[in-house]
């Protein structure tokens, strides 16, 4: 198991949890997202191959439209 900080709030997770997974348990993967993972933008090609790790700090900014 892991301790991580996501979106200001601490969190365990499974080890070995790509940032793929976690935008699953939280119902993220489907919307239109942007991921920082300890102050770095991820690519979205680098989801399932960023794995997280005991005091990984990450955000998750999801965008929403309108006019």
């Amino acid at each position: 198991m892991a301790k991580i900080q996501l979106n200001g709030k601490k969190v365990t997770i499974k080890s070995n949890y790509s940032i793929l997974d976690l935008l699953k348990k939280y119902k993220f993967a489907d919307k239109k997202i942007a991921i920082e993972h300890n102050g770095v933008i991820v690519p979205k090609s680098n989801y399932r191959k960023k794995f997280l790790k005991n005091k990984d700090q990450v955000e998750i900014v999801h965008f929403i439209g309108g006019g």
